[in-house]
């Protein structure tokens, strides 16, 4: 009863990893030719390792009309299963013969353009036996599977399956430039009225802000941008005004380049923190990269 589980894993033995990598790769870029180009091969061998593997599994892979390759089903199935086996088989390699003083440390557009950026060369003095590496995205990240140390997250509270230490809180309020509020004579939150006001995804909205100023009048409809680091942009373009993270437009504020025309601020809902997973101790050089976050934020705060 047990010889066809034999059969088949003596099958599987006898298949070469490197047909398996040709054809994943003629799949993805759907030509043979291409795939030549892209692993130092020919076209026709490409086609004969393609050809061989067909073979062996007893399946076709693709179907051939003249010049035109197209992926079967069962073909497809297996290129998306060979995909996904390849980035994590990659992932595995880059991992094992990474540095103990690589930190891959994950953070959102917005606080790596307009925070982190501007810190970076206090950081490399500080540490310039660490490589950090930066990646901006707005999901969250899957430490495990994207290959991340640690990440900076915006949130009110970070997942309980995360090792989390705050960084920061912070207040939001009305920045615009010098220009900006000397031309349409800024002085009272009632005035806000003549100005552009810029909308982004932040909980703290106009709404918000102008209840806490008191206004008698609704704020009024404008452009909304999801990404602060775009929002921050058209402001400094002289494009309207907009709720300001005070982490975020601390440098403009300190140069000049921003103005806060109005007192009244909102305490943030979400703050900063320093994550990383909760499934092994830091490394040497992450627990080095969080104290420096610490400090940074905290002189910044």
């Amino acid at each position: 009863m047990r010889k066809p589980d034999v059969i088949m894993r003596h099958s599987h033995a006898k298949i070469p990893l490197r047909s398996l990598q040709v054809f994943e790769a003629a799949a993805r870029c759907g030509s043979f030719t291409a795939a030549g180009t892209e692993l130092g091969i020919t076209q026709s061998g490409v086609s004969r390792q393609v050809a061989d593997l067909e073979a062996v599994l007893g399946v076709a892979l693709f179907t051939r009309n003249g010049a035109r390759l197209t992926v079967t089903s069962a073909g497809q199935r297996l290129a998306d299963q060979l995909a996904d086996a390849f980035a994590r088989t990659w992932a595995a390699v880059a991992e094992a013969t990474r540095s103990d003083q690589v930190v891959i440390l994950s953070m959102l557009p917005s606080v790596a353009t307009r925070w982190f950026a501007p810190r970076l060369g206090r950081f490399m003095a500080a540490h310039p036996e660490i490589d950090l590496r930066i990646t901006a995205s707005r999901h969250l990240v899957d430490f495990a599977a994207e290959g991340i140390d640690a990440a900076i997250r915006y949130s009110p509270a970070p997942s309980p399956d995360l090792a989390a230490t705050k960084l920061a809180d912070e207040t939001v309020r009305p920045v615009c430039t010098p220009d900006y509020a000397r031309k349409l004579g800024l002085s009272a939150p009632d005035d806000l009225g003549r100005a552009v006001l810029l909308h982004g995804d932040i909980p703290e909205n106009w709404d918000a802000w102008f209840a806490a100023a008191g206004c008698a009048q609704d704020p009024q409809p404008g452009p909304r941008l999801g990404d602060d680091g775009a929002i921050l942009q058209a402001v400094l373009d002289h494009q309207g005004v907009a709720l300001g993270r005070s982490l975020l437009v601390a440098d403009d504020i300190a140069s000049g380049r921003l103005v806060t025309p109005f007192e009244t601020s909102l305490a943030a809902s979400h703050a900063y923190w320093f994550v990383r997973p909760d499934s092994s101790p830091p490394t040497k050089a992450t627990s080095a990269v969080q104290a420096w976050l610490l400090h940074a934020f905290g002189k910044d705060g």
